[in-house]
């Protein structure tokens, strides 16, 4: 007797749900399993949203979203790509800040895998229960520094699968190689451990030695059990991400978006900002407030992109300042680490901002010092009155961490700033005249940067591949869109914009002798056959 296949109704990347033809049931032996109505795919979007505008806050559309890939990738992501300006904060920031605070009360199923410390020496083995065999990317967080919520432990693990999403949803990168994983090396958060519905180790964490034998076995493991994975490193303590990536770089296919991808989103936004005010990167002076490894991460990849057009690393260096909680970066003091005493100038020491400013005289201010409210009327004014056209991003969020707000920094320069911000600001009106503040989303970089890796297949990747992508990522803000005040392409075409941009990185790869596929004769077309497409074909 044959009987029904169930697999189909259980699989999220086979189920149709009402969408299975008549044919289809009949095959399958489904028939009386479904209800009658054979429905469209548009129309089972319709059926979501409506069931989106019933629930009461953000969070639960986050749950109610989650449970739908768990049932059906296929409407899961033509959802999310059918409104990226409403679907992908809903996936990801902000909403999923919310969602790792409460996620052992919010748990529903596994996503991805979850490797332990007590998992060493087995990794390998571990790895290999993962029923994908071809897996081309992971990404993996210890949930050490989530989103400025600090250490969370396991309550990390929504991360990597939020951002293996955006991966889909706005470069359409295929989502069947994709593995998110959490590695539990324990958590200093007390709180946590003592809540009975934590779903991590309820352990202190791993010693510094301990870590690092960790994530070689880790890292060993990815290669052996999926040769030519690519490792992306997400949401690690500071000190950690910077040797991981590092330490890493030169033996294995791996990046760290929190460094590299925040660098590139900023540097593109900033080359937009350049073609407003006119002049070269290399000709700019910056002043960042904030001095951690994201202020060191991006300075490092401006000069960088400083020398690319010409400049001597030292000027590049010189031409950046760095301004932290004890004040300016400066030779004489004794508490810096090796990658701020790069910037580490001979100057008088001084702790007040606007001061800063008024002697550095900057063209460019960058906030990545999470401390809200930080850019003063004073501070926006003095940069006013240096530049013309003054470039302020205040990147830190969530937005109680925004070192000004778009209202603030308009108002202040009489509508002169150019500005972008780490949360979405709305519109403002100034003059009569009508501001559109910049959002510096990561998800402009990684996921095109990760499609063009997919496609061109390299053995490893560098800095030079995200500077190239700022490049194009400012080459898709058009002079229309720059007249506004806009500085990062339109979200609601987001998709196109990634595709374009990885598109310019794969001819960037080939070009450079870094891709390891043969070259095909029109990589536009070729690369529209290796893309995913939300549809039952």
């Amino acid at each position: 007797m044959t009987r029904p296949d169930y697999r189909l109704l259980a699989s999220a990347t086979q189920n149709k749900d009402t969408a299975f033809s008549q044919q289809e049931r009949a095959d399958a032996h489904l028939e009386g399993l479904l209800p009658p109505a054979v429905d469209s795919l548009a129309t089972q979007m319709q059926r979501v949203l409506e069931h989106l505008d019933n629930k009461p806050d953000d969070i639960e559309k986050y749950i109610y979203l989650q449970e739908l890939a768990d049932r059906n990738e296929t409407l899961f992501y033509a959802t999310l790509m059918s409104d990226p300006v409403t679907f992908i904060p809903l996936v990801y920031d902000p909403t999923i800040a919310d969602a790792c605070r409460k996620y052992g009360h919010i748990y529903r199923r596994p996503k991805g895998m979850y490797l332990t410390r007590q998992m060493k020496g087995r990794l390998k083995e571990v790895l290999r229960n993962w029923p994908q065999k071809e897996v081309r990317f992971i990404c993996v967080t210890s949930g050490g520094r989530i989103l400025g919520l600090g250490d969370i432990g396991a309550n990390g693990a929504p991360i990597p699968v939020g951002k293996l999403q955006l991966y889909t949803a706005c470069a359409a990168v295929p989502p069947q190689g994709l593995l998110p994983v959490h590695l539990d090396i324990g958590t200093g958060n007390e709180q946590l451990r003592d809540d009975p519905l934590y779903t991590g180790l309820r352990e202190a964490k791993l010693d510094q030695q301990a870590l690092d034998e960790l994530l070689d076995e880790f890292v060993a493991a990815v290669n052996d059990v999926f040769p030519g994975c690519c490792i992306h490193f997400e949401d690690w303590q500071g000190d950690d991400a910077i040797r991981y990536l590092q330490r890493y770089q030169q033996q294995a296919l791996v990046y760290n978006d929190d460094i590299q991808g925040t660098a590139s989103v900023v540097l593109a936004g900033l080359l937009t900002a350049l073609e407003t005010t006119g002049g070269r990167l290399a000709e700019q002076r910056v002043l960042f407030a904030g001095a951690g490894s994201a202020g060191t991460g991006i300075a490092n990849m401006l000069v960088d992109a400083m020398v690319q057009e010409g400049a001597d690393r030292k000027q590049a260096q010189q031409a950046i300042t760095l301004f932290d909680k004890q004040g300016l970066i400066t030779a004489e003091r004794d508490d810096l680490n090796t990658s701020q005493k790069a910037y580490a100038h001979d100057m008088p020491a001084e702790s007040d901002l606007q001061k800063v400013v008024e002697r550095v005289k900057p063209t460019m201010l960058i906030g990545v010092s999470t401390q809200g409210g930080l850019f003063s009327e004073g501070v926006v004014k003095a940069m006013s009155k240096l530049n013309d056209r003054p470039i302020i991003f205040a990147l830190s969020n969530p937005t109680e961490n925004a070192e000004c707000t778009a209202k603030q920094a308009y108002e202040w320069s009489d509508g002169k700033a150019l500005f972008a911000a780490g949360v979405q600001f709305g519109e403002e009106k100034i003059n009569g005249e009508t501001r559109y503040p910049g959002q510096a989303n990561n998800f402009y970089i990684f996921p095109a940067v990760s499609l063009a890796i997919y496609a061109a297949r390299p053995a490893r990747v560098d800095d030079k591949l995200f500077i190239e992508a700022a490049r194009l990522c400012a080459q898709q803000v058009s002079k229309a869109e720059r007249e506004k005040g806009k500085l990062y392409p339109s979200q609601a075409d987001i998709v196109k914009t990634e595709i374009a941009i990885a598109s310019g990185l794969i001819r960037y790869l080939f070009k450079h002798g870094l891709a390891g596929v043969e070259e095909p004769q029109e990589i536009d077309n070729w690369l529209q056959t290796l893309i995913y497409r939300p549809d039952y074909a």
